[in-house]
């Protein structure tokens, strides 16, 4: 009778898992769609008040002006300065990393930079955002005089700083995942170590290199803290790295910290900012996929 029970408890727990999963995944499912149902409402809230041609096209960002202007472009050109800075620091040594980790070093080495790499990537943002103010910035003003406290370049760099260890995580996956044999046939052919890495493991692996480059980049895009403290809050179009700028994030931050009142048409500005970079992120990580999908190499 004991022996019954048990068994019968056991089989209503298995039937009861199923559910519970579902429930689960439904449940991230409908958080999705509410946020992005929010951002759309806000958002034609927003465009009641304000042109949309305006929003797209106009360079000026001066929400809080006499005569406001809502010109999406100054904080788009922001945002992408911080990204382009962000991949120059971060591709370059996160796929170097990776490729070291991956074809190089002894399993001791990699024992002891993977847990290193992994407290990068754990530091909060906030503490990136002072490191850059505190520490990077005063040493490129050391080397550029011209250099304004707020500017591109110093949460530029940071930014990359931060991706980095995504890049060289994801890129190692990928190049591990590389078959033994496929090195061992160029060695047979004469290959020398840096040869089969470069010419024939890279290019096996480039379709996992490149989705962790673009969803690091996406990350950089959407980076809030570090920008915010030492980026300034200056939106402007141009290419200049050394003076403040603004980018959609840190613009989030400004009105959402008190500097617009609800209902106004600075407070529905944030939704239409959040949809765009929303907008940006989804694009970023629909080609990271597709580029997995379409260049994936089957073994």
């Amino acid at each position: 009778m004991i022996l019954e029970k048990k068994r019968k408890q056991r089989w209503n727990l298995e039937k009861m898992i199923p559910v519970l999963l579902f429930l689960t995944a439904a449940l991230s499912v409908l958080t999705t769609i509410g946020i992005i149902f929010t951002l759309i409402f806000e958002t034609f809230i927003f465009f009641e008040k304000v042109s949309i041609v305006e929003f797209f096209t106009s360079v000026k960002w001066l929400p809080f002006a006499a005569t406001p202007s809502y010109g999406i472009m100054s904080l788009v050109v922001g945002t992408l300065k911080i990204a382009v800075i962000a991949s120059i620091v971060a591709v370059p040594i996160g796929l170097a990393t990776a490729i070291f980790l991956s074809e190089y070093a002894s399993e001791k080495t990699r024992r002891i930079i993977k847990p290193i790499l992994e407290v990068l990537a754990g530091i909060p943002t906030i503490v990136y955002g002072f490191f850059a103010l505190t520490f990077v910035t005063p040493v490129l003003r050391d080397l550029f005089p011209f250099l304004e406290m707020f500017n591109a370049l110093s949460p530029g760099i940071v930014v990359g700083i931060m991706i980095m260890p995504m890049i060289a995580s994801l890129s190692e996956d990928a190049l591990v995942s590389v078959p033994m044999s496929i090195r061992e046939g160029a060695y047979a052919l004469g290959a020398t170590k840096l040869e089969t890495t470069m010419k024939v493991v890279l290019p096996a692996a480039v379709s996992g290199i490149v989705a962790s480059i673009v969803l690091a980049l996406s990350r950089a895009i959407g980076e809030t803290m570090i920008v915010s403290v030492a980026g300034g809050s200056t939106p402007n179009v141009n290419m200049d790295v050394t003076s403040s700028i603004q980018t959609m994030t840190a613009y989030i931050v400004q009105v959402s910290s008190g500097d617009a009142g609800y209902g106004t048409t600075i407070y529905y500005s944030i939704y239409a900012v959040g949809m765009t970079l929303f907008a940006f992120t989804l694009i970023m990580n629909l080609l990271a996929q597709f580029i997995s999908r379409r260049y994936r190499e089957e073994y």
